[in-house]
Protein backbone atom coordinates (compact mmCIF):
# COMPACT_ATOMS: atom_id res chain seq x y z
CA UNK A 1 0.00 0.00 0.00
CA UNK A 2 1.24 3.54 -0.81
CA UNK A 3 1.36 5.82 2.13
CA UNK A 4 -0.74 8.68 0.80
CA UNK A 5 0.10 11.41 3.62
CA UNK A 6 2.83 13.88 3.65
CA UNK A 7 3.78 12.53 7.06
CA UNK A 8 4.68 8.91 5.64
CA UNK A 9 6.90 10.98 3.06
CA UNK A 10 8.65 13.56 5.34
CA UNK A 11 8.70 11.67 8.99
CA UNK A 12 5.71 14.95 9.97
CA UNK A 13 3.24 14.68 12.74
CA UNK A 14 0.08 14.90 10.56
CA UNK A 15 -1.78 12.59 8.38
CA UNK A 16 -4.76 12.85 5.85
CA UNK A 17 -8.12 11.52 6.62
CA UNK A 18 -8.15 10.57 3.22
CA UNK A 19 -7.35 6.66 2.68
CA UNK A 20 -4.60 5.59 1.49
CA UNK A 21 -3.81 5.86 -2.32
CA UNK A 22 -4.63 2.53 -4.07
CA UNK A 23 -5.10 1.64 -7.95
CA UNK A 24 -8.00 -0.15 -8.99
CA UNK A 25 -5.99 -3.81 -9.44
CA UNK A 26 -4.25 -3.87 -5.97
CA UNK A 27 -7.71 -2.86 -4.58
CA UNK A 28 -8.70 -5.69 -6.22
CA UNK A 29 -6.73 -8.24 -5.80
CA UNK A 30 -6.52 -7.31 -1.67
CA UNK A 31 -10.62 -7.68 -1.47
CA UNK A 32 -9.94 -11.21 -3.29
CA UNK A 33 -7.98 -12.21 -0.87
CA UNK A 34 -9.87 -10.65 2.42
CA UNK A 35 -7.56 -7.81 3.08
CA UNK A 36 -7.90 -4.29 3.65
CA UNK A 37 -4.71 -2.43 4.31
CA UNK A 38 -4.94 0.82 7.41
CA UNK A 39 -2.68 3.85 8.00
CA UNK A 40 -2.70 5.31 11.96
CA UNK A 41 -1.76 8.25 12.79
CA UNK A 42 -0.98 8.06 16.37
CA UNK A 43 -0.75 11.48 17.94
CA UNK A 44 -4.17 12.45 15.81
CA UNK A 45 -5.40 8.95 16.14
CA UNK A 46 -6.46 9.56 12.50
CA UNK A 47 -7.28 5.89 10.92
CA UNK A 48 -7.08 5.58 7.51
CA UNK A 49 -8.31 2.60 5.18
CA UNK A 50 -8.43 1.34 1.97
CA UNK A 51 -11.61 1.60 -0.03
CA UNK A 52 -12.28 -2.48 0.13
CA UNK A 53 -12.57 -2.52 3.80
CA UNK A 54 -16.35 -1.65 4.46
CA UNK A 55 -17.37 -4.75 2.07
CA UNK A 56 -14.75 -6.40 4.23
CA UNK A 57 -16.27 -6.08 7.92
CA UNK A 58 -19.84 -5.89 5.84
CA UNK A 59 -20.88 -2.21 6.56
CA UNK A 60 -22.00 0.43 4.59
CA UNK A 61 -19.55 3.03 5.68
CA UNK A 62 -16.40 3.14 7.24
CA UNK A 63 -17.21 6.19 9.78
CA UNK A 64 -16.62 4.17 12.97
CA UNK A 65 -13.64 2.94 11.88
CA UNK A 66 -12.01 6.33 11.54
CA UNK A 67 -10.24 6.93 14.82
CA UNK A 68 -8.20 4.25 16.99
CA UNK A 69 -10.23 4.75 19.83
CA UNK A 70 -13.39 4.44 17.74
CA UNK A 71 -12.09 0.97 15.97
CA UNK A 72 -11.14 -0.19 19.76
CA UNK A 73 -14.50 0.31 20.89
CA UNK A 74 -15.81 -1.92 18.58
CA UNK A 75 -14.06 -4.92 20.26
CA UNK A 76 -16.14 -7.84 21.22
CA UNK A 77 -15.96 -8.56 24.98
CA UNK A 78 -14.49 -12.08 24.33
CA UNK A 79 -11.97 -10.09 22.69
CA UNK A 80 -8.34 -9.85 23.88
CA UNK A 81 -6.56 -6.88 23.84
CA UNK A 82 -5.92 -5.27 20.00
CA UNK A 83 -3.94 -2.86 18.35
CA UNK A 84 -3.98 0.08 21.16
CA UNK A 85 -1.61 -2.20 23.42
CA UNK A 86 0.06 -3.61 20.55
CA UNK A 87 1.37 -0.39 19.76
CA UNK A 88 1.34 2.96 22.03
CA UNK A 89 1.95 0.40 24.86
CA UNK A 90 4.38 -1.74 23.11
CA UNK A 91 7.73 -2.75 25.55
CA UNK A 92 9.79 -2.49 22.17
CA UNK A 93 11.88 0.28 20.61
CA UNK A 94 12.12 1.51 17.21
CA UNK A 95 15.37 1.48 16.52
CA UNK A 96 14.83 2.83 12.81
CA UNK A 97 13.27 0.40 10.53
CA UNK A 98 10.05 0.30 12.60
CA UNK A 99 8.74 -2.23 15.24
CA UNK A 100 6.44 -5.14 13.15
CA UNK A 101 3.45 -6.40 15.60
CA UNK A 102 1.30 -9.50 14.82
CA UNK A 103 -2.48 -10.40 16.89
CA UNK A 104 -5.65 -11.40 16.85
CA UNK A 105 -8.92 -9.68 18.38
CA UNK A 106 -12.55 -9.98 17.42
CA UNK A 107 -14.26 -6.66 16.68
CA UNK A 108 -18.74 -6.32 16.80
CA UNK A 109 -19.34 -3.33 14.01
CA UNK A 110 -22.88 -4.65 14.61
CA UNK A 111 -24.64 -6.49 17.63
CA UNK A 112 -25.43 -9.55 15.19
CA UNK A 113 -21.35 -9.76 13.43
CA UNK A 114 -18.63 -11.12 15.26
CA UNK A 115 -15.22 -10.87 13.33
CA UNK A 116 -11.95 -12.55 14.56
CA UNK A 117 -9.23 -9.97 13.08
CA UNK A 118 -5.29 -11.02 11.94
CA UNK A 119 -4.00 -7.49 12.58
CA UNK A 120 0.06 -7.48 11.05
CA UNK A 121 1.92 -4.12 10.86
CA UNK A 122 4.34 -1.55 11.88
CA UNK A 123 4.92 1.14 13.95
CA UNK A 124 7.30 3.71 14.27
CA UNK A 125 8.44 6.19 15.88
CA UNK A 126 9.09 9.78 16.03
CA UNK A 127 12.36 11.50 17.36
CA UNK A 128 11.25 10.99 20.94
CA UNK A 129 10.75 7.68 20.78
CA UNK A 130 7.02 7.53 20.95
CA UNK A 131 4.57 5.75 18.17
CA UNK A 132 3.59 8.19 15.84
CA UNK A 133 2.24 6.25 12.72
CA UNK A 134 1.65 2.77 11.89
CA UNK A 135 1.02 0.76 9.07
CA UNK A 136 -0.65 -2.84 8.18
CA UNK A 137 -3.05 -4.85 7.33
CA UNK A 138 -6.21 -6.73 8.34
CA UNK A 139 -8.09 -10.22 7.51
CA UNK A 140 -10.92 -11.82 9.22
CA UNK A 141 -9.99 -15.38 10.25
CA UNK A 142 -13.39 -16.07 11.63
CA UNK A 143 -13.82 -19.87 10.43
CA UNK A 144 -9.99 -20.48 11.26
CA UNK A 145 -10.27 -19.36 14.26
CA UNK A 146 -13.36 -21.20 15.34
CA UNK A 147 -11.96 -24.13 13.82
CA UNK A 148 -8.68 -23.88 15.89
CA UNK A 149 -11.29 -23.05 18.89
CA UNK A 150 -12.79 -25.98 18.24
CA UNK A 151 -9.36 -27.95 17.98
CA UNK A 152 -8.12 -26.71 21.39
CA UNK A 153 -11.64 -27.29 22.98
CA UNK A 154 -11.55 -30.76 22.06
CA UNK A 155 -7.86 -31.42 23.38
CA UNK A 156 -9.25 -30.24 27.12
CA UNK A 157 -12.66 -32.10 26.68
CA UNK A 158 -13.20 -35.71 26.84
CA UNK A 159 -15.18 -36.68 23.47
CA UNK A 160 -16.76 -39.28 25.00
CA UNK A 161 -17.96 -38.40 28.51
CA UNK A 162 -17.90 -34.67 28.20
CA UNK A 163 -15.51 -34.14 31.26
CA UNK A 164 -12.20 -32.55 30.71
CA UNK A 165 -9.42 -34.59 28.82
CA UNK A 166 -6.35 -36.04 30.71
CA UNK A 167 -4.16 -33.47 29.43
CA UNK A 168 -6.07 -30.49 30.58
CA UNK A 169 -7.43 -32.36 33.95
CA UNK A 170 -3.67 -32.65 34.70
CA UNK A 171 -2.44 -28.86 34.30
CA UNK A 172 -5.71 -28.08 36.37
CA UNK A 173 -4.52 -30.01 39.00
CA UNK A 174 -0.72 -29.05 38.73
CA UNK A 175 -2.20 -25.42 39.18
CA UNK A 176 -4.27 -26.50 42.18
CA UNK A 177 -1.45 -27.77 43.82
CA UNK A 178 0.45 -25.05 43.22
CA UNK A 179 -2.18 -23.10 44.57
CA UNK A 180 -2.64 -25.17 47.94
CA UNK A 181 1.34 -24.83 48.38
CA UNK A 182 1.41 -20.72 48.20
CA UNK A 183 -1.25 -20.35 50.78
CA UNK A 184 -0.74 -23.24 52.26
CA UNK A 185 -3.83 -25.43 51.53
CA UNK A 186 -5.07 -28.46 51.03
CA UNK A 187 -6.46 -30.27 48.19
CA UNK A 188 -7.59 -33.89 47.66
CA UNK A 189 -7.50 -35.76 44.48
CA UNK A 190 -9.42 -39.55 43.89
CA UNK A 191 -9.13 -42.00 41.51
CA UNK A 192 -12.00 -43.71 40.25
CA UNK A 193 -11.58 -47.10 38.42
CA UNK A 194 -15.20 -48.58 37.02
CA UNK A 195 -14.74 -52.10 37.86
CA UNK A 196 -14.83 -54.98 35.54
CA UNK A 197 -14.84 -53.00 32.22
CA UNK A 198 -13.68 -55.58 30.31
CA UNK A 199 -16.68 -58.13 31.62
CA UNK A 200 -18.69 -55.50 30.31
CA UNK A 201 -16.76 -55.20 26.56
CA UNK A 202 -16.73 -59.25 26.48
CA UNK A 203 -20.56 -59.27 27.53
CA UNK A 204 -22.46 -56.65 26.05
CA UNK A 205 -19.51 -54.99 23.26
CA UNK A 206 -17.47 -51.72 23.53
CA UNK A 207 -20.42 -49.35 22.61
CA UNK A 208 -22.76 -50.58 25.96
CA UNK A 209 -19.38 -49.91 27.68
CA UNK A 210 -18.49 -46.33 26.57
CA UNK A 211 -22.14 -45.53 27.01
CA UNK A 212 -21.62 -46.47 31.01
CA UNK A 213 -18.39 -45.07 31.43
CA UNK A 214 -20.36 -41.43 30.13
CA UNK A 215 -23.64 -41.86 33.01
CA UNK A 216 -20.85 -42.91 35.48
CA UNK A 217 -19.39 -39.26 34.81
CA UNK A 218 -22.35 -37.55 35.17
CA UNK A 219 -23.63 -39.20 37.64
CA UNK A 220 -20.34 -38.31 40.04
CA UNK A 221 -20.95 -35.26 38.80
CA UNK A 222 -24.33 -35.08 40.57
CA UNK A 223 -22.52 -35.82 44.02
CA UNK A 224 -20.04 -33.03 43.67
CA UNK A 225 -19.31 -30.13 45.66
CA UNK A 226 -19.23 -26.95 43.55
CA UNK A 227 -16.27 -25.80 42.65
CA UNK A 228 -14.54 -29.72 42.02
CA UNK A 229 -13.27 -30.77 38.83
CA UNK A 230 -14.22 -34.30 37.05
CA UNK A 231 -11.93 -35.22 34.45
CA UNK A 232 -11.20 -38.76 32.57
CA UNK A 233 -8.18 -40.32 33.13
CA UNK A 234 -7.58 -43.44 31.04
CA UNK A 235 -10.47 -45.84 29.43
CA UNK A 236 -12.06 -46.88 32.98
CA UNK A 237 -10.73 -44.15 35.29
CA UNK A 238 -11.82 -40.85 36.29
CA UNK A 239 -9.88 -38.06 38.40
CA UNK A 240 -11.86 -35.66 41.27
CA UNK A 241 -10.07 -32.61 41.92
CA UNK A 242 -11.18 -31.41 45.22
CA UNK A 243 -10.53 -27.94 46.86
CA UNK A 244 -10.52 -26.89 50.13
CA UNK A 245 -10.15 -30.63 51.07
CA UNK A 246 -9.69 -32.02 54.07
CA UNK A 247 -9.70 -36.00 54.50
CA UNK A 248 -12.90 -36.43 56.24
CA UNK A 249 -14.24 -34.07 53.61
CA UNK A 250 -12.60 -36.35 50.98
CA UNK A 251 -14.11 -39.29 52.94
CA UNK A 252 -17.48 -38.45 52.90
CA UNK A 253 -17.45 -37.48 49.08
CA UNK A 254 -15.93 -40.83 48.44
CA UNK A 255 -19.12 -42.55 49.91
CA UNK A 256 -21.81 -40.29 48.12
CA UNK A 257 -19.94 -41.09 44.80
CA UNK A 258 -19.74 -44.60 45.68
CA UNK A 259 -23.38 -44.73 46.22
CA UNK A 260 -24.53 -43.08 43.79
CA UNK A 261 -22.84 -45.59 41.54
CA UNK A 262 -23.54 -48.57 42.85
CA UNK A 263 -27.16 -47.69 43.99
CA UNK A 264 -29.23 -47.59 40.78
CA UNK A 265 -28.48 -49.81 37.71
CA UNK A 266 -27.60 -48.42 34.55
CA UNK A 267 -30.19 -48.22 31.77
CA UNK A 268 -28.74 -49.37 28.52
CA UNK A 269 -29.35 -50.56 24.74
CA UNK A 270 -28.60 -53.94 26.18
CA UNK A 271 -31.07 -53.71 29.37
CA UNK A 272 -29.88 -52.78 32.71
CA UNK A 273 -26.22 -53.21 33.66
CA UNK A 274 -25.05 -53.06 37.55
CA UNK A 275 -21.58 -51.38 38.01
CA UNK A 276 -19.47 -50.53 40.75
CA UNK A 277 -16.71 -48.01 40.81
CA UNK A 278 -13.51 -48.40 43.38
CA UNK A 279 -11.51 -45.09 44.39
CA UNK A 280 -7.69 -44.36 46.01
CA UNK A 281 -7.59 -40.62 46.76
CA UNK A 282 -4.54 -38.72 48.85
CA UNK A 283 -4.86 -35.47 50.21
CA UNK A 284 -1.87 -32.95 48.76
CA UNK A 285 0.28 -31.28 49.57
CA UNK A 286 0.48 -33.47 52.70
CA UNK A 287 1.48 -36.26 51.45
CA UNK A 288 2.37 -35.85 47.95
CA UNK A 289 4.28 -32.23 46.50
CA UNK A 290 4.11 -33.19 43.14
CA UNK A 291 1.42 -34.29 40.70
CA UNK A 292 3.91 -37.55 40.04
CA UNK A 293 3.58 -38.40 43.34
CA UNK A 294 -0.35 -37.50 43.39
CA UNK A 295 -0.50 -39.93 40.76
CA UNK A 296 1.31 -42.37 41.91
CA UNK A 297 0.22 -42.48 45.78
CA UNK A 298 -3.59 -42.54 44.78
CA UNK A 299 -2.95 -44.99 42.37
CA UNK A 300 -1.26 -47.04 45.05
CA UNK A 301 -4.37 -46.74 47.58
CA UNK A 302 -6.72 -47.37 44.63
CA UNK A 303 -4.93 -51.10 44.35
CA UNK A 304 -4.62 -51.40 47.77
CA UNK A 305 -8.31 -51.55 48.28
CA UNK A 306 -8.77 -53.53 44.80
CA UNK A 307 -6.54 -56.18 46.34
CA UNK A 308 -8.82 -56.60 49.42
CA UNK A 309 -12.39 -55.63 47.77
CA UNK A 310 -14.08 -53.69 44.91
CA UNK A 311 -17.02 -51.19 45.23
CA UNK A 312 -14.88 -49.25 47.89
CA UNK A 313 -12.97 -46.16 48.52
CA UNK A 314 -9.35 -46.23 50.69
CA UNK A 315 -7.19 -43.08 51.21
CA UNK A 316 -3.06 -43.21 50.74
CA UNK A 317 -1.27 -43.31 54.35
CA UNK A 318 2.03 -42.45 54.69
CA UNK A 319 4.00 -46.45 55.16
CA UNK A 320 7.55 -46.30 56.03
CA UNK A 321 8.12 -49.85 55.59
CA UNK A 322 6.58 -49.49 52.20
CA UNK A 323 8.71 -46.43 51.49
CA UNK A 324 11.56 -48.66 52.82
CA UNK A 325 10.93 -51.04 49.98
CA UNK A 326 10.43 -48.59 47.50
CA UNK A 327 13.56 -47.15 48.19
CA UNK A 328 15.27 -50.81 48.01
CA UNK A 329 13.42 -51.29 44.11
CA UNK A 330 14.80 -48.29 42.93
CA UNK A 331 18.42 -49.20 44.13
CA UNK A 332 18.44 -52.82 43.34
CA UNK A 333 16.53 -51.53 39.99
CA UNK A 334 19.57 -49.39 39.16
CA UNK A 335 22.38 -52.33 40.04
CA UNK A 336 20.65 -54.54 37.60
CA UNK A 337 21.05 -52.27 34.78
CA UNK A 338 24.55 -51.42 35.71
CA UNK A 339 25.69 -54.97 36.20
CA UNK A 340 23.47 -55.73 32.64
CA UNK A 341 25.88 -52.46 31.34
CA UNK A 342 28.70 -53.60 32.95
CA UNK A 343 28.45 -56.77 31.83
CA UNK A 344 28.61 -58.46 35.57
CA UNK A 345 25.62 -60.70 35.05
CA UNK A 346 27.24 -64.44 34.82
CA UNK A 347 25.95 -67.84 34.78
CA UNK A 348 26.85 -70.36 37.41
CA UNK A 349 26.44 -74.16 36.60
CA UNK A 350 24.49 -76.58 38.58
CA UNK A 351 24.99 -80.77 36.96
CA UNK A 352 22.07 -82.57 36.24
CA UNK A 353 23.02 -86.59 36.86
CA UNK A 354 21.60 -89.56 35.70
CA UNK A 355 19.60 -91.71 38.82
CA UNK A 356 21.74 -94.77 37.79
CA UNK A 357 24.96 -95.92 39.89
CA UNK A 358 27.29 -93.99 37.64
CA UNK A 359 25.74 -90.62 38.40
CA UNK A 360 26.97 -89.20 35.06
CA UNK A 361 26.60 -86.02 34.42
CA UNK A 362 24.20 -85.40 31.52
CA UNK A 363 23.51 -81.53 31.49
CA UNK A 364 24.10 -78.57 33.60
CA UNK A 365 21.25 -75.97 34.87
CA UNK A 366 22.44 -71.99 34.16
CA UNK A 367 21.83 -70.50 37.11
CA UNK A 368 21.84 -66.73 36.82
CA UNK A 369 24.67 -64.42 38.61
CA UNK A 370 24.57 -60.81 39.41
CA UNK A 371 27.46 -59.42 41.18
CA UNK A 372 27.80 -55.72 42.41
CA UNK A 373 30.57 -53.21 41.17
CA UNK A 374 32.68 -54.37 44.33
CA UNK A 375 32.41 -57.93 43.20
CA UNK A 376 30.02 -59.35 45.43
CA UNK A 377 26.46 -61.33 44.06
CA UNK A 378 22.97 -60.15 44.89
CA UNK A 379 20.91 -62.50 45.73
CA UNK A 380 19.15 -64.49 42.69
CA UNK A 381 16.26 -65.23 44.96
CA UNK A 382 15.48 -62.30 45.73
CA UNK A 383 16.41 -60.04 42.32
CA UNK A 384 14.85 -62.58 40.52
CA UNK A 385 11.26 -61.54 41.65
CA UNK A 386 12.04 -57.94 41.75
CA UNK A 387 13.37 -58.18 38.45
CA UNK A 388 9.91 -59.43 37.48
CA UNK A 389 7.57 -56.93 39.14
CA UNK A 390 10.12 -54.29 37.40
CA UNK A 391 9.80 -55.80 34.11
CA UNK A 392 13.76 -55.95 33.76
CA UNK A 393 13.84 -59.66 33.71
CA UNK A 394 12.86 -59.84 29.69
CA UNK A 395 16.38 -58.09 29.73
CA UNK A 396 17.89 -60.73 32.08
CA UNK A 397 16.63 -63.56 29.83
CA UNK A 398 17.89 -62.21 26.63
CA UNK A 399 21.70 -62.18 28.66
CA UNK A 400 21.14 -65.80 29.77
CA UNK A 401 20.36 -67.23 26.29
CA UNK A 402 23.34 -65.09 25.06
CA UNK A 403 25.97 -66.57 27.93
CA UNK A 404 24.26 -70.14 26.78
CA UNK A 405 24.88 -70.11 23.69
CA UNK A 406 28.17 -68.79 23.59
CA UNK A 407 28.72 -71.44 25.99
CA UNK A 408 27.41 -74.45 23.60
CA UNK A 409 29.30 -72.86 20.64
CA UNK A 410 32.38 -72.87 22.53
CA UNK A 411 32.05 -76.80 23.55
CA UNK A 412 30.43 -79.17 21.02
CA UNK A 413 29.45 -81.75 23.33
CA UNK A 414 28.42 -79.61 26.46
CA UNK A 415 24.51 -79.48 27.11
CA UNK A 416 22.57 -76.69 29.06
CA UNK A 417 19.63 -75.72 30.15
CA UNK A 418 18.43 -72.03 31.23
CA UNK A 419 15.54 -70.84 32.94
CA UNK A 420 13.07 -68.36 31.14
CA UNK A 421 10.54 -66.13 33.24
CA UNK A 422 6.93 -66.10 32.54
CA UNK A 423 6.95 -62.60 30.28
CA UNK A 424 9.47 -64.08 28.61
CA UNK A 425 7.14 -67.04 27.39
CA UNK A 426 4.98 -63.94 25.83
CA UNK A 427 7.73 -62.09 24.55
CA UNK A 428 7.89 -62.85 20.27
CA UNK A 429 11.13 -60.94 20.50
CA UNK A 430 13.19 -63.86 22.41
CA UNK A 431 12.14 -66.16 20.08
CA UNK A 432 13.26 -64.53 17.61
CA UNK A 433 16.81 -63.44 19.56
CA UNK A 434 16.46 -67.59 20.38
CA UNK A 435 16.01 -68.38 17.08
CA UNK A 436 18.77 -66.13 15.27
CA UNK A 437 21.22 -67.33 17.75
CA UNK A 438 20.86 -71.18 17.19
CA UNK A 439 20.89 -69.84 13.00
CA UNK A 440 24.68 -68.87 13.75
CA UNK A 441 25.01 -71.41 15.71
CA UNK A 442 23.21 -74.47 13.90
CA UNK A 443 24.50 -76.95 16.69
CA UNK A 444 23.31 -75.86 19.42
CA UNK A 445 19.71 -76.39 19.14
CA UNK A 446 19.76 -80.31 20.47
CA UNK A 447 22.15 -79.15 23.19
CA UNK A 448 19.67 -76.58 24.86
CA UNK A 449 16.77 -77.12 27.16
CA UNK A 450 14.36 -74.44 27.97
CA UNK A 451 13.00 -74.40 31.76
CA UNK A 452 9.49 -72.99 31.94
CA UNK A 453 8.17 -72.68 35.78
CA UNK A 454 4.75 -74.39 36.03
CA UNK A 455 3.26 -71.14 37.53
CA UNK A 456 3.82 -69.55 34.48
CA UNK A 457 2.21 -72.60 32.22
CA UNK A 458 -0.79 -72.68 34.29
CA UNK A 459 -1.93 -69.21 34.13
CA UNK A 460 -2.03 -69.25 29.81
CA UNK A 461 -1.90 -72.71 29.12
CA UNK A 462 -2.92 -72.25 25.44
CA UNK A 463 -0.48 -69.22 25.05
CA UNK A 464 2.04 -71.38 26.87
CA UNK A 465 1.80 -74.01 24.57
CA UNK A 466 2.41 -72.23 21.76
CA UNK A 467 5.43 -70.62 23.10
CA UNK A 468 6.60 -74.65 24.02
CA UNK A 469 5.45 -75.25 20.25
CA UNK A 470 7.59 -72.49 18.69
CA UNK A 471 11.05 -73.47 21.04
CA UNK A 472 10.25 -76.95 20.17
CA UNK A 473 9.91 -75.90 16.32
CA UNK A 474 13.75 -74.88 16.57
CA UNK A 475 14.88 -77.90 17.93
CA UNK A 476 15.32 -77.22 21.87
CA UNK A 477 13.72 -79.38 24.32
CA UNK A 478 11.74 -77.85 27.06
CA UNK A 479 11.25 -78.88 30.39
CA UNK A 480 8.41 -77.63 33.26
CA UNK A 481 10.34 -76.44 36.33
CA UNK A 482 9.18 -76.92 39.90
CA UNK A 483 6.15 -79.23 38.84
CA UNK A 484 4.23 -79.30 41.74
CA UNK A 485 4.30 -76.18 42.76
CA UNK A 486 1.13 -75.11 41.28
CA UNK A 487 -0.65 -78.45 41.33
CA UNK A 488 -1.14 -77.97 37.34
CA UNK A 489 -3.77 -80.99 36.40
CA UNK A 490 -2.25 -83.75 34.06
CA UNK A 491 -4.79 -82.73 31.61
CA UNK A 492 -2.87 -79.50 31.41
CA UNK A 493 0.45 -81.13 31.25
CA UNK A 494 -0.42 -83.46 28.33
CA UNK A 495 -1.56 -79.73 26.51
CA UNK A 496 1.99 -78.72 27.33
CA UNK A 497 3.31 -80.91 25.26
CA UNK A 498 6.54 -80.75 27.11
CA UNK A 499 10.28 -82.81 26.98
CA UNK A 500 10.96 -83.38 30.62
CA UNK A 501 9.33 -82.99 33.81
CA UNK A 502 11.31 -81.56 36.98
CA UNK A 503 9.77 -82.14 40.58
CA UNK A 504 9.77 -79.39 42.51
CA UNK A 505 13.10 -79.41 45.16
CA UNK A 506 10.35 -79.11 48.55
CA UNK A 507 8.31 -82.29 47.72
CA UNK A 508 11.96 -84.27 47.17
CA UNK A 509 13.57 -82.37 50.28
CA UNK A 510 10.60 -83.76 52.35
CA UNK A 511 10.61 -86.89 50.65
CA UNK A 512 11.28 -89.08 54.14
CA UNK A 513 9.72 -86.93 56.40
CA UNK A 514 6.59 -86.68 54.88
CA UNK A 515 4.16 -89.50 53.36
CA UNK A 516 2.34 -86.80 51.36
CA UNK A 517 5.11 -85.70 49.86
CA UNK A 518 6.54 -89.44 48.72
CA UNK A 519 3.11 -90.37 47.50
CA UNK A 520 2.90 -87.20 45.08
CA UNK A 521 6.44 -87.76 43.48
CA UNK A 522 5.49 -91.63 43.14
CA UNK A 523 2.11 -90.88 41.10
CA UNK A 524 4.29 -88.19 39.24
CA UNK A 525 6.82 -90.42 38.40
CA UNK A 526 4.65 -93.23 37.32
CA UNK A 527 2.42 -91.13 35.25
CA UNK A 528 5.62 -89.32 33.58
CA UNK A 529 6.83 -93.00 32.42
CA UNK A 530 3.07 -93.46 31.00
CA UNK A 531 3.62 -90.11 28.99
CA UNK A 532 7.16 -90.84 27.94
CA UNK A 533 8.59 -87.50 29.34
CA UNK A 534 11.81 -87.79 31.30
CA UNK A 535 12.04 -86.91 34.53
CA UNK A 536 14.69 -84.82 36.70
CA UNK A 537 14.24 -85.07 40.83
CA UNK A 538 15.24 -81.17 42.36
CA UNK A 539 17.09 -80.60 45.70
CA UNK A 540 18.07 -84.04 46.45
CA UNK A 541 19.49 -83.86 49.99
CA UNK A 542 20.73 -87.70 50.55
CA UNK A 543 21.95 -90.91 48.86
CA UNK A 544 19.21 -92.80 50.39
CA UNK A 545 16.52 -90.74 48.56
CA UNK A 546 18.25 -90.75 45.40
CA UNK A 547 18.54 -94.27 45.35
CA UNK A 548 14.98 -94.45 45.91
CA UNK A 549 14.70 -92.00 43.06
CA UNK A 550 16.05 -94.06 40.77
CA UNK A 551 14.56 -97.11 41.86
CA UNK A 552 11.09 -95.55 41.44
CA UNK A 553 12.49 -94.96 37.63
CA UNK A 554 13.59 -91.20 38.24
CA UNK A 555 15.54 -90.60 35.07
CA UNK A 556 18.18 -87.74 36.33
CA UNK A 557 18.86 -85.86 39.43
CA UNK A 558 19.86 -82.06 40.22
CA UNK A 559 21.25 -81.32 43.56
CA UNK A 560 23.71 -80.11 46.34
CA UNK A 561 24.35 -83.79 46.99
CA UNK A 562 24.58 -84.59 43.39
CA UNK A 563 26.75 -81.60 42.53
CA UNK A 564 26.81 -78.16 43.76
CA UNK A 565 26.35 -74.96 41.31
CA UNK A 566 29.91 -73.05 40.03
CA UNK A 567 30.69 -70.59 38.12
CA UNK A 568 33.92 -72.31 36.75
CA UNK A 569 32.91 -74.51 33.97
CA UNK A 570 32.87 -78.06 35.27
CA UNK A 571 33.33 -79.85 31.73
CA UNK A 572 36.40 -78.67 31.18
CA UNK A 573 37.35 -80.92 34.17
CA UNK A 574 35.56 -83.54 33.41
CA UNK A 575 34.35 -86.43 31.33
CA UNK A 576 32.42 -85.00 27.66
CA UNK A 577 28.96 -84.91 28.84
CA UNK A 578 26.00 -86.23 26.51
CA UNK A 579 22.87 -84.73 26.03
CA UNK A 580 19.81 -85.37 28.29
CA UNK A 581 17.45 -87.64 26.39
CA UNK A 582 13.96 -88.41 27.11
Amino acid sequence: MALGSSEASTGGTAVSGAAPATDGAADAILSSVGTATYEWAVPSDRLSWSPNAAALFGVEDLARFGTGRAYAQLLAAESPSGRYEAVVNSPHVDRGDGVAYEIEYAVSPRPDIIHWIEDTGRWFASSDGRPLRAHGAVRIITDRYETRRRLIEASEIDPLTGQLSRHRFCEVLEEALDDAHKVRGSIGFIVAAVDNLAHVNDAYGFDIADAIIAAIGRRIRTRMRGGDLLGRLSGNKFGLLMRNCQPEDMAVAADRILAVVRDDVFMTGAGPIAVSVTMGGVIAPRHASSLAAMMGRAQEALDGVKARRRGAFQAYVPNLERDRQRRENLRVTDEIVAALNDRRVGLAFQPIVSAGADRRVSSYECLLRIRRSDGSLLPASTIVPLAEKLGLVRLIDARVLELAIAELAGSPALSLSINVSPATTMDHAWIRALEAQLRANPGAAGRLTVEITETSAIADVDETRRFVAKVQGLGCRVAIDDFGAGYTSFRNLRRLGVDCVKIDGPFVENYHRSEDDRHFVRTLLGLAQHMGLSTVAEWVPTEEVARELAALGCDYLQGDHTGAALEDRPWLAAANPVALRA
